[in-house]
């Protein structure tokens, strides 16, 4: 009970301290050449509503012997009057910081606001001016800086009576405009996927060198079997490509017997092992069994074709198409 009542005592003495610095009278005021003031205010200084809260930041700078009394600052919660009235604009959290140096001492508040102040119509309020005081070097050389107030607009909560819009016009206002921002971004997002679609189709289906991975030597092959015509004699063409092809590939002559060097080059062409011995077969049909005028030149050529850019998606690290 004995410590309660010691702490009861201790804060109501402080408080009592503290009150009776915010009511005393006007000290002098520090010779401007003793300091420098920077206040930082908010952002904007309209479009505030009850409940609002506002943040200050003030660097004070004054040269020694001066040092401020603790018990001058601010008091969080305290109802702020004036000419008689509440101006609901109330301190509700402050933190100071203090750096001595030689020659002077710098000090910084972070002051916190909060607004409880409403009306019918938009009205002028103020955050409140601060007054620090500093002892010197006597006890009674008790001068003080203020720290001006801050000017800002609180707006109503909504709409008071009637409006007329015609009579609420203003030269300084701009004309209302659509506003087409989210209709903006996903027209944007629309055609950033669409461009995106293009060139991933233009890469997988494209025939041209310039695009990365096109100057390998199964897609040269290909833009060249697409340019035979269904003839016989052109099957005996496409798989001389290929084979070149392969042993570009491979870098070495690939055949039958050692496509294992071909995929320890290009291992993404083993997902078609079956289709690369089929084409083995039938170059071995071709220029060594003479069964080249058994085969049909439309239906070849078409595989040929088809298979050769399977190998072509493989070289680039895509999926074999069908």
């Amino acid at each position: 009970m004995t410590l309660l009542r010691l702490f009861f005592l201790v804060t109501l003495n402080i408080a009592l301290v503290g009150n009776v610095w915010a009511n005393d009278p006007p000290s002098p005021d520090m010779p401007e050449a003793m300091y420098t003031l920077k206040t930082t205010e908010p952002e904007r200084d309209v479009g505030y509503t009850v409940g609002d809260k506002l943040s200050r930041h003030v660097q004070l700078s004054v040269k020694k012997p001066y040092q401020l009394i603790e018990t001058t600052l601010p008091i969080v919660g305290y109802e702020r009057r004036y000419r008689g009235q509440i101006i609901g604009i109330e301190l509700r959290q402050i933190q100071h910081g203090k750096k001595q140096f030689k020659d002077h001492t710098e000090y910084t508040l972070d002051l916190e606001y909060q607004v409880f102040t409403n009306d019918a119509t938009a009205k002028m309020a103020f955050l409140p001016a601060e007054i620090l005081k500093f002892q010197g070097a006597k006890k009674d050389d008790i001068v003080q800086i203020r720290v001006p107030s801050w000017g800002f607009r609180v707006s109503p909560l909504a709409v008071f009576g009637a409006v007329k819009i015609e009579q609420d016009m203003s030269t300084y206002r701009p004309p209302f405009l659509i506003q087409p921002y989210p209709e903006k971004q996903k027209l944007v997002a629309c055609l950033v996927v669409l461009g995106i679609s293009l060139l991933a189709l233009v890469y997988i289906l494209g025939n041209r060198a310039w695009l990365p991975n096109m100057g390998k030597p199964f897609a040269k092959t290909y833009r060249r079997l697409r340019k035979l015509k269904p003839e016989t004699a052109n099957i005996s063409v496409a798989l001389t490509h290929l084979h070149q092809a392969m042993h570009i590939a491979g870098k070495t002559s690939i055949f039958s017997d050692n496509i294992e060097q071909l995929y320890q080059q290009q291992p993404a062409l083993k997902n078609i092992d079956a289709e690369i011995k089929q084409f083995f077969q039938l170059s071995r049909a071709v220029f060594y069994e003479n069964k080249l005028n058994q085969l049909d030149a439309t239906e070849t050529l078409a595989w040929l074709k088809l298979f050769c850019r399977r190998c072509r998606d493989c070289e680039r690290g895509l999926k074999a198409i069908r």
